[in-house]
């Protein structure tokens, strides 16, 4: 193995010692930078390259350091990733297979890949070190992430969601999120692919999608609402017009006629916040055939439900939830929240009457997702919500199975399915 400097026959790889050496290589090369007035945007990815490993390696033999040729190539790479991108992110952010990335603080940095969440052997220098990767990514979008501001959600110019959130609300030092947004949406053949449901439930769906059901998806985080959400808009027919209102946007609707809305925070005064109720409200007035809300999470409830009953048929949300049940039990709840004026009963068969299907996802202990429910909203009897089961998850044999005979809802039952499928 070829050496610079002093003779070294193992790797210092993921050791303190490396660390120590990236972080005064990082200045070096910064002060290298300055003094040869380096620009490094006109330069191409090769001559930084070389500029980089002839520094570099200038620095190791003048100061008879032990490095092997291995760390050599791998300091340079993440040198310039430091100063060109994303440090011990960058090759993260740039792997297709990597659908979330977790960052704990400076030594634990965590990525979900197919469906698994694993512990990654990267890492940061230190604190200070996360805080400026954090910043480098918000900078481009105008936000700050400061103590009078120390929570940030937004969205990257590729799609992709990010929080963070510093000290001292977060108590082991920064934190970031990164859900990854993907090149090409998953379609219903992965889903099929990866077991999440089977062609029965998806030709159940279809159908539910293109005569026009208002259907729930409820599920836990990360258990594929959005994803699911996205892949039965694909069903709904070119001809009629859809509204999305979401937090961050993430729907990637493949359709001719969509108008996309996204919410807005308030500003530093704490001025200019529209919510996604305030969205609700507007697009009534914006003539859709369907409206697709991101997700249910606050006193928007009411208005959409009210949307629902007042012929935007067809209409599609999703409701962090642990089962089917339970999503129509936060429902109501959020809608108490949203001081809804009316009995208890009252309010249920509000929703049983916007509500047609509720679909639960699942997500399995070992990252798998499945469809585990699908239920339909029949009515209220004696105050309770008529409920009927159409599919269930086995999950000890990990197969789908229809319950409860044909579906009761009158959508379903007397209307005819149009559309061309999935596109």
């Amino acid at each position: 193995m070829d050496i610079i400097g002093l003779s070294r026959n193992y790797s210092l790889k993921h050791t303190d010692e490396y660390q120590d050496l990236k972080s005064r290589l990082h200045r070096y090369l910064i002060q290298c930078i300055e003094d040869d007035q380096v620009s490094l945007k006109q330069w191409e990815p090769e001559v930084l390259s070389s500029y980089a490993h002839g520094r570099i390696s200038r620095y190791i033999s003048e100061h008879h350091l032990a490095v092997n040729r291995d760390d050599i190539e791998a300091l340079v790479r993440e040198l310039i990733d430091e100063l060109t991108g994303y440090g011990p992110l960058q090759g993260l952010l740039a792997d297709d297979k990597v659908d979330d990335i977790l960052v704990n603080g400076a030594g634990n940095i965590y990525i979900e890949r197919g469906g698994r969440l694993q512990q990654t052997e990267l890492r940061f220098i230190d604190d200070n070190h996360v805080l400026r990767v954090i910043q480098k990514i918000l900078a481009p979008l105008g936000r700050r992430l400061d103590e009078t501001n120390p929570m940030v959600d937004a969205r990257l110019p590729d799609g992709s969601r990010v929080n963070a959130i510093i000290p001292p609300l977060s108590l082991d030092g920064p934190c970031l999120s990164i859900r990854k947004f993907r090149k090409e949406p998953l379609r219903s053949s992965d889903l099929l692919a990866y077991r999440t449901l089977d062609e029965d439930i998806l030709e159940f769906l279809c159908r539910a999608v293109e005569t026009r059901c208002n259907i729930l998806i409820s599920g836990s985080t990360g258990s594929g609402k959005t994803t699911l959400l996205n892949i039965l808009t694909r069903y709904i027919d070119e001809s009629q017009r859809i509204v999305t209102i979401e937090d961050a946007a993430e729907l990637q609707l493949d359709h001719a006629h969509v108008v996309r809305l996204e919410t807005r925070p308030p500003n530093i005064e704490g001025e200019g916040e529209v919510t996604a109720r305030d969205l609700v409200r507007n697009v009534l007035r914006m003539r859709p055939d369907r409206i697709v809300l991101g997700e249910i999470r606050g006193m928007e409830v009411l208005d959409m439900l009210q949307a629902m009953n007042t012929g935007h048929e067809g209409s599609m949300s999703t409701l962090h939830a642990n089962s089917g049940r339970d999503a129509l039990s936060r429902l109501g709840m959020l809608a108490g929240l949203a001081a809804f004026k009316g009995t208890e009963e009252t309010l249920r068969e509000m929703i049983a009457s916007a509500v047609d299907l509720v679909v639960h996802v699942g997500r399995m202990p070992d990252g798998r997702r499945r469809i585990t429910q699908i239920m339909e909203l029949v009515g209220v009897q004696d105050g309770h919500y008529a409920i009927h089961e159409l599919f269930v998850h086995d999950a000890h044999s990990d197969s789908f199975r229809r319950v409860g005979g044909k579906p009761q809802t009158a959508k379903l039952v007397s209307r005819p399915a149009h559309g061309g499928g999935e596109r």
